[in-house]
């Protein structure tokens, strides 16, 4: 699949005119088993970082960037092809909706009419249900390059669709700056109530995919004094609780292998590690504000994730159990990539404590994050 980059070079440049800083290719990616053509984008930054997005499920499929010495690697997981992504879907770098992250039951109530959502995480709706956004074949309505290069996708999720209300018009555009700076900005607008909640679903591993030694070396911080703990099947209780003595507390930065497996922690052995929503300091904010922050002390790569919205999923890859085969031939375990999902709380349509995820017609729901690469000299 390496030689995707080639392929992609090949392609004329979107834009015409001389080179400018940072470049947008636009590509194939083949085809999806009904026949459906699958794109992909590829943006570069003068400083060599770049991001390759497919139509698949609008989908970060690999995320390069340099370490100490220059050398760039991917530093995302996934597959190489669109075949492996339909047969052993997971959500590795694509766009969730209409809900990421879980809701009790599938069910949710709004102006007190009951709706149930396709359960496919046991009796529960887990980032969309079923067919979620990241099973569509986005449509690309616009690629720009310049001293920012991006790529606008639109989906329409028709009124009913995994049982939500609402014909939901959706935007993604990612954005790469010449500085190491991807920002993904979500948009929705709807013709009736309904529930939104938009994140990106990256595994990072900032050692590189692949590598032997995984991500529990290395070091990350989240800005959250408090977390929502959950019960057996990972629906929040309703509590928000001090990380302060616990495996919980990343205020001060800590290596993941530090806590992943102590038992001792109840919630660490019903989550199989880390799978909860961190409360963000920061609260709900105009512009985007740290929500964690990740290095690898070897490489000296550094990826700091923000964004605009109240809440961080931490995920440590618990699921990974070496039966899945990704890109370059990397068979995945637990410690092979660890995802760091901004969004609202799980399950808040049944949560009034946690805010309010409800869209109404004539607004509009934007959230935008970012993820920034940079090396620790």
């Amino acid at each position: 699949m390496r030689a995707i980059w080639s392929i992609l070079a090949m392609t004329a440049t979107v834009a015409g005119g001389p080179a400018l800083a940072a470049t947008a290719k636009r590509g194939s990616f083949g085809t999806t088993a009904d026949g459906t053509a699958v794109e992909a984008v590829t943006l570069t930054g003068a400083n060599g970082v770049r991001a390759r997005i497919i139509t698949l499920g609008a989908t970060l499929q690999a995320f390069e960037a340099p370490d100490r010495a220059g050398k760039l690697a991917d530093i995302t997981i996934g597959y190489d092809d669109v075949k492996a992504y339909e047969a052993k879907p997971n959500y590795w770098g694509q766009t969730i909706g209409r809900f990421a992250n879980r809701i009790a039951g599938g069910k949710f109530t709004l102006d007190g009419k009951a709706y149930q959502v396709t359960q496919n995480d046991k009796a529960n709706a887990l980032h969309g249900g079923v067919r979620g956004f990241d099973k569509a074949v986005w449509r690309i309505t616009d690629v720009k390059q310049g001293a920012v290069a991006s790529v606008t996708m639109v989906l329409v999720s028709p009124d009913g669709d995994q049982g939500f209300p609402g014909t939901l018009n959706v935007t993604v555009t990612y954005a790469l700056d010449d500085k190491g700076a991807l920002t993904i900005d979500f948009g929705a607008t709807t013709d009736k109530p309904t529930i939104v909640n938009l994140t990106n679903h990256a595994l990072f591993n900032l050692a590189g995919d692949g590598s032997p030694t995984g991500v529990l070396n290395q070091r990350l911080t989240i800005p959250a004094s408090r977390y929502t703990p959950v019960d057996a099947a990972l629906i929040p209780t309703g509590q928000m609780v001090p990380v302060a003595g616990t495996v919980f507390d990343f205020t001060k930065g800590r290596s993941l292998g530090d806590g992943i497996r102590d038992g001792r922690d109840p919630q660490i052995v019903i989550g199989r590690g880390w799978d909860h929503n961190w409360v963000l300091d920061k609260g709900i904010t105009a512009e985007p504000g740290l929500a964690a922050r990740m290095e690898d002390p070897a490489s000296g790569r550094v990826l700091e994730v923000l964004s605009t919205e109240p809440g961080l999923q931490f995920y440590s890859g618990n699921f990974l159990d070496g039966t899945l085969v990704g890109k370059g031939g990397h068979l995945y375990r637990m410690g092979d990539g660890i995802a760091l999902e901004p969004q609202k709380f799980p399950d808040t349509p049944n949560q009034p404590a946690f805010g309010s995820a409800r869209l109404d017609p004539g607004q509009t729901y934007r959230h935008r994050m970012i993820y920034r690469v940079s090396v620790a000299r």
